[in-house]
């Protein structure tokens, strides 16, 4: 049994920032990043009284409901989700959609991801069980419907809640944080992973997945626009930093992270092939992400703020360190991979026609 949820944390936080300047209230990141996973009742009785609203919980909710309902269709899978569910559904194996939401909302939500209903064997929400997570209530009701023994059931979580739920079911746990600076909070899970494009279904006695061509992962493609600058060298690459523009930050998961490849355009210039380390600064106390690049085959000049587009088509491998180790190797397979019908067609995607100095 697997529980998976579309990526909202970021749409969720960007939602009540929104919501709250209504009310001359600013968000407070640390509260929210608190109330991650926990039902929707449950949040709203401590919003309103952190944020002193002059609201009832029916009033906030028929207020807030249209923010996130308008949000939605917009929502995009967590990096991997959806290869998983295919993978998954296709040999057979039931799978089981658990979540604190609202049921009327998930399936609202999954409406929008082409498949999912048909592929859940069960879809649960916290309003259809006595106690929502962390209470173990859910995951064991999930699978006495599938009629599965729950020692038998592995869970995919990606908030504390749900990992402290699942773990008191009896369930084998596999962590995919939704917020890095979390992370070293989910020591309970049996495994924790960066994001799901490292899961290996054979570690837990299921088939292994074989979609990688050659050495690369096709991905759905990530579009991003940012402003490339000069990163210095790292063992004789030449690198560019990359600082997202505010609607790439807001839409980039926390799970892309790792060694990917993709499509690269400066300003009016053609088209490089570029590998790119999305990686995380936990060094200085605060939770950094950091993302380099490297143009493929081409001399990197110098750059200062200069504006790029990126089209992310292909997954390497996850990092060996927390920033970045682009190889040689990467860059091999990067090139290579790039000349495939599978990742050439991508040049034409029409993203990358617009002007990268548009704002």
């Amino acid at each position: 049994m697997q529980k998976w949820k579309v990526e909202q944390e970021k749409a969720t936080v960007g939602v009540l920032k929104e919501f709250l300047k209504k009310y001359g209230k600013d968000l407070d990141v640390e509260k929210e990043e608190a109330r991650l996973g926990k039902m929707f009742r449950e949040s709203a009785i401590s919003i309103i009284e952190d944020y002193g609203l002059p609201l009832t919980v029916d009033e906030y909710a028929a207020e807030i409901m249209p923010f996130y309902i308008e949000r939605w269709p917009q929502a995009k899978a967590l990096p991997g989700a959806d290869r998983l569910i295919k993978h998954l559904h296709k040999l057979g194996i039931p799978l089981a959609l658990a979540s604190n939401s609202v049921r009327k909302n998930i399936d609202t939500k999954i409406s929008y991801q082409q498949d999912w209903k048909a592929s859940f064997t069960v879809i649960l929400g916290g309003d259809e069980v006595e106690h929502g997570k962390p209470s173990p209530d859910i995951f064991l009701e999930a699978a006495r419907k599938m009629g599965i023994n729950a020692s038998h059931c592995l869970v995919i979580e990606d908030s504390l809640v749900g990992v402290a739920a699942a773990k008191a079911a009896g369930m084998k746990v596999v962590a995919v944080p939704s917020l890095h600076s979390q992370a070293h909070r989910y020591s309970i899970a049996d495994y924790v992973l960066h994001n799901l494009l490292e899961f290996q279904p054979e570690l837990f006695g299921l088939p292994a997945f074989e979609d990688w061509v050659q050495d690369g992962l096709p991905i759905e493609p990530v579009f991003i626009k940012g402003l490339a600058s000069d990163g210095g060298e790292y063992k004789g690459t030449t690198l560019l930093n990359l600082s997202l523009d505010k609607d790439s930050s807001a839409s980039l998961p926390d799970q892309v992270w790792g060694m990917y490849f993709g499509l690269a355009k400066l300003e009016m210039n053609k088209i490089f092939k570029a590998v790119v380390s999305f990686g995380w600064d936990l060094s200085s106390g605060t939770t950094k992400q950091t993302i380099l690049l490297t143009l493929v085959g081409e001399s990197n000049e110098k750059l200062f703020q200069e504006p790029l587009l990126l089209l992310i088509v292909g997954y390497i491998r996850k990092l060996k360190y927390e920033v970045v180790d682009i190889t040689e190797e990467d860059m091999n397979i990067a090139e290579a991979a790039l000349d495939l019908f599978i990742f050439t067609h991508h040049k034409s995607n029409p993203l990358l026609e617009e002007s990268s100095s548009e704002e």
